[in-house]
Protein backbone atom coordinates (compact mmCIF):
# COMPACT_ATOMS: atom_id res chain seq x y z
CA UNK A 1 0.00 0.00 0.00
CA UNK A 2 1.23 3.69 -0.72
CA UNK A 3 1.89 6.55 1.47
CA UNK A 4 -1.67 7.97 0.79
CA UNK A 5 -3.18 4.78 3.19
CA UNK A 6 -5.44 5.27 6.46
CA UNK A 7 -2.80 7.17 8.67
CA UNK A 8 -3.55 6.49 12.40
CA UNK A 9 -2.63 9.83 13.78
CA UNK A 10 -1.95 10.02 17.97
CA UNK A 11 -3.94 12.34 19.90
CA UNK A 12 -1.12 14.06 21.60
CA UNK A 13 1.53 15.84 18.94
CA UNK A 14 4.78 15.18 21.46
CA UNK A 15 4.05 11.41 21.50
CA UNK A 16 7.53 9.55 19.28
CA UNK A 17 6.16 6.16 18.67
CA UNK A 18 9.36 3.42 17.61
CA UNK A 19 8.70 2.15 14.53
CA UNK A 20 8.94 -1.75 16.10
CA UNK A 21 5.83 -0.94 17.96
CA UNK A 22 6.96 0.26 21.54
CA UNK A 23 6.88 3.55 22.71
CA UNK A 24 10.72 5.51 23.02
CA UNK A 25 11.60 6.21 26.49
CA UNK A 26 10.84 10.03 27.74
CA UNK A 27 8.09 10.31 25.15
CA UNK A 28 4.89 11.40 26.11
CA UNK A 29 1.96 8.83 25.25
CA UNK A 30 -0.64 10.91 27.14
CA UNK A 31 -1.67 11.83 30.50
CA UNK A 32 -0.06 8.96 33.03
CA UNK A 33 -1.79 7.60 35.94
CA UNK A 34 -1.19 10.34 38.33
CA UNK A 35 -3.30 13.11 35.53
CA UNK A 36 -6.17 10.20 35.69
CA UNK A 37 -6.27 9.70 39.07
CA UNK A 38 -6.65 13.21 40.24
CA UNK A 39 -9.20 13.49 36.78
CA UNK A 40 -11.25 10.79 38.08
CA UNK A 41 -10.90 12.56 41.65
CA UNK A 42 -12.53 15.72 40.63
CA UNK A 43 -15.15 14.31 38.53
CA UNK A 44 -13.60 15.59 35.32
CA UNK A 45 -14.25 12.99 32.32
CA UNK A 46 -11.12 12.93 29.98
CA UNK A 47 -11.43 14.81 26.84
CA UNK A 48 -10.90 11.61 24.85
CA UNK A 49 -13.96 9.51 26.86
CA UNK A 50 -15.93 12.88 26.39
CA UNK A 51 -15.38 12.37 22.15
CA UNK A 52 -16.09 8.95 22.76
CA UNK A 53 -19.50 9.67 24.07
CA UNK A 54 -20.34 12.68 22.32
CA UNK A 55 -20.37 10.35 18.52
CA UNK A 56 -21.89 7.81 20.47
CA UNK A 57 -24.72 10.08 21.83
CA UNK A 58 -25.19 11.50 17.88
CA UNK A 59 -25.67 7.68 16.62
CA UNK A 60 -28.13 6.74 19.68
CA UNK A 61 -30.20 9.69 18.87
CA UNK A 62 -30.22 9.22 15.32
CA UNK A 63 -30.89 5.49 15.98
CA UNK A 64 -33.89 6.47 18.06
CA UNK A 65 -35.49 9.20 16.04
CA UNK A 66 -35.41 6.82 13.17
CA UNK A 67 -37.24 4.16 15.39
CA UNK A 68 -39.38 6.40 16.92
CA UNK A 69 -40.53 7.83 12.82
CA UNK A 70 -40.63 4.11 11.71
CA UNK A 71 -43.11 2.90 14.11
CA UNK A 72 -44.92 5.82 13.60
CA UNK A 73 -45.31 5.79 9.87
CA UNK A 74 -44.79 2.17 8.62
CA UNK A 75 -47.46 -0.56 8.39
CA UNK A 76 -45.92 -4.61 9.47
CA UNK A 77 -47.95 -5.63 6.48
CA UNK A 78 -47.38 -3.30 4.04
CA UNK A 79 -43.51 -2.57 3.22
CA UNK A 80 -42.48 0.63 1.75
CA UNK A 81 -40.17 0.42 -1.41
CA UNK A 82 -37.85 2.98 -2.09
CA UNK A 83 -35.71 0.90 -4.69
CA UNK A 84 -38.07 -1.58 -6.14
CA UNK A 85 -38.40 -4.37 -3.64
CA UNK A 86 -34.59 -4.42 -3.41
CA UNK A 87 -34.15 -1.48 -0.52
CA UNK A 88 -37.73 -1.79 1.21
CA UNK A 89 -38.57 -0.35 4.56
CA UNK A 90 -40.25 -2.87 6.42
CA UNK A 91 -41.22 -2.74 10.13
CA UNK A 92 -40.21 -5.44 12.53
CA UNK A 93 -39.72 -6.45 16.05
CA UNK A 94 -36.65 -8.31 16.78
CA UNK A 95 -36.45 -10.36 20.01
CA UNK A 96 -32.82 -11.32 18.91
CA UNK A 97 -28.93 -9.80 18.18
CA UNK A 98 -27.83 -7.56 15.32
CA UNK A 99 -29.64 -8.55 12.03
CA UNK A 100 -32.28 -11.03 13.59
CA UNK A 101 -29.19 -13.17 15.03
CA UNK A 102 -29.78 -15.44 18.46
CA UNK A 103 -33.37 -14.63 18.41
CA UNK A 104 -34.69 -15.66 21.72
CA UNK A 105 -32.30 -14.70 23.56
CA UNK A 106 -33.26 -11.46 24.24
CA UNK A 107 -32.01 -11.22 28.24
CA UNK A 108 -29.08 -12.35 27.64
CA UNK A 109 -27.94 -10.05 25.01
CA UNK A 110 -29.53 -7.20 27.02
CA UNK A 111 -26.36 -7.99 29.76
CA UNK A 112 -24.00 -8.87 26.99
CA UNK A 113 -24.95 -4.95 25.36
CA UNK A 114 -24.55 -3.62 29.16
CA UNK A 115 -21.18 -5.04 30.03
CA UNK A 116 -19.68 -4.13 26.86
CA UNK A 117 -21.12 -0.43 27.37
CA UNK A 118 -19.60 -0.31 30.23
CA UNK A 119 -16.13 -1.82 29.80
CA UNK A 120 -16.25 0.51 26.34
CA UNK A 121 -16.49 3.90 29.10
CA UNK A 122 -14.29 2.44 31.36
CA UNK A 123 -11.19 2.21 29.08
CA UNK A 124 -12.22 4.83 26.82
CA UNK A 125 -9.71 7.32 28.85
CA UNK A 126 -6.55 4.75 27.33
CA UNK A 127 -7.07 5.70 23.67
CA UNK A 128 -4.43 7.57 21.83
CA UNK A 129 -5.98 7.34 18.32
CA UNK A 130 -8.37 9.02 16.46
CA UNK A 131 -9.28 5.95 14.68
CA UNK A 132 -10.00 4.03 17.50
CA UNK A 133 -12.14 6.39 18.59
CA UNK A 134 -14.35 6.39 16.11
CA UNK A 135 -14.44 2.58 15.80
CA UNK A 136 -15.34 2.30 19.72
CA UNK A 137 -17.97 4.98 19.82
CA UNK A 138 -19.83 3.73 16.71
CA UNK A 139 -19.99 0.38 18.55
CA UNK A 140 -21.58 2.14 21.66
CA UNK A 141 -23.54 4.08 20.19
CA UNK A 142 -24.68 1.46 18.24
CA UNK A 143 -24.95 -0.79 21.46
CA UNK A 144 -26.45 1.83 23.63
CA UNK A 145 -29.19 2.20 21.08
CA UNK A 146 -30.54 -1.77 21.00
CA UNK A 147 -30.19 -1.72 24.57
CA UNK A 148 -32.64 1.16 25.16
CA UNK A 149 -35.42 -0.67 23.08
CA UNK A 150 -34.58 -3.97 25.01
CA UNK A 151 -35.25 -2.33 28.21
CA UNK A 152 -37.71 -0.10 27.34
CA UNK A 153 -39.72 -1.57 24.96
CA UNK A 154 -42.40 -4.52 24.85
CA UNK A 155 -42.68 -7.38 26.15
CA UNK A 156 -41.29 -6.73 29.53
CA UNK A 157 -38.02 -4.67 30.74
CA UNK A 158 -34.37 -6.55 29.43
CA UNK A 159 -36.69 -8.58 27.31
CA UNK A 160 -38.20 -6.13 25.05
CA UNK A 161 -38.06 -6.22 20.63
CA UNK A 162 -35.65 -4.37 19.25
CA UNK A 163 -36.94 -2.49 16.39
CA UNK A 164 -35.62 -3.01 12.71
CA UNK A 165 -36.93 -1.69 9.88
CA UNK A 166 -34.44 -1.47 6.99
CA UNK A 167 -34.48 -4.08 4.32
CA UNK A 168 -31.79 -4.56 1.36
CA UNK A 169 -31.62 -7.83 -0.47
CA UNK A 170 -31.31 -10.73 1.31
CA UNK A 171 -29.83 -9.38 4.04
CA UNK A 172 -32.18 -9.48 7.15
CA UNK A 173 -33.81 -6.35 7.93
CA UNK A 174 -31.66 -3.73 9.82
CA UNK A 175 -31.60 -0.49 11.40
CA UNK A 176 -29.13 2.38 12.49
CA UNK A 177 -27.61 1.12 15.67
CA UNK A 178 -27.22 -2.53 13.73
CA UNK A 179 -25.74 -0.22 11.06
CA UNK A 180 -23.24 1.79 13.66
CA UNK A 181 -21.76 -1.85 15.58
CA UNK A 182 -21.11 -3.69 12.47
CA UNK A 183 -19.07 -0.39 11.15
CA UNK A 184 -17.45 0.51 13.78
CA UNK A 185 -16.20 -3.33 14.47
CA UNK A 186 -14.76 -3.72 10.62
CA UNK A 187 -12.66 -0.48 11.28
CA UNK A 188 -11.50 -2.03 14.93
CA UNK A 189 -10.36 -5.16 12.79
CA UNK A 190 -9.11 -3.32 9.91
CA UNK A 191 -7.12 -0.49 12.59
CA UNK A 192 -5.55 -3.79 14.35
CA UNK A 193 -5.13 -6.02 11.23
CA UNK A 194 -3.05 -3.00 9.82
CA UNK A 195 -1.21 -2.64 13.18
CA UNK A 196 -2.45 0.74 14.45
CA UNK A 197 -3.08 0.08 18.37
CA UNK A 198 -5.43 2.14 20.80
CA UNK A 199 -2.64 3.28 22.32
CA UNK A 200 -0.56 4.98 19.40
CA UNK A 201 1.92 2.54 19.03
CA UNK A 202 2.57 0.70 15.31
CA UNK A 203 3.10 -2.69 14.77
CA UNK A 204 3.09 -5.08 11.89
CA UNK A 205 2.63 -3.05 8.87
CA UNK A 206 2.25 0.58 9.97
CA UNK A 207 5.37 -0.30 11.75
CA UNK A 208 7.14 -1.17 8.52
CA UNK A 209 5.63 1.35 6.72
CA UNK A 210 7.09 3.80 9.04
CA UNK A 211 10.53 2.52 8.35
CA UNK A 212 10.05 2.58 4.51
CA UNK A 213 9.06 6.09 5.03
CA UNK A 214 12.09 7.22 7.67
CA UNK A 215 14.82 5.71 4.62
CA UNK A 216 12.91 8.29 1.94
CA UNK A 217 12.86 11.06 4.36
CA UNK A 218 16.55 10.55 5.65
CA UNK A 219 19.07 13.08 4.09
CA UNK A 220 22.15 11.79 1.96
CA UNK A 221 24.21 11.76 5.70
CA UNK A 222 21.56 9.48 6.80
CA UNK A 223 19.57 11.90 8.94
CA UNK A 224 16.59 12.47 9.34
CA UNK A 225 14.55 14.63 6.91
CA UNK A 226 10.97 14.20 8.34
CA UNK A 227 8.74 13.84 11.61
CA UNK A 228 6.92 10.34 11.85
CA UNK A 229 3.87 10.18 10.01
Amino acid sequence: MDNDAVDDQPLTDREHVDPHGSVEPGADTGPDDTDTSVRERSGRLPKVTLAVLGVALVILGLDQLTKTIAVATLDPARPVEIIGDFVTLRLIRNSGAAFSLATGYTWVLSIIALVVVLVIIRYSSRLRSWWWVAGLALVLGGAIGNLMDRIFRAPQPLQGHVVDFVSVGWWPVFNVADSAVVCGAILLVVLSALGFDYDGTRTGWAARRDRRDERDTAGPEGTEGGAHA
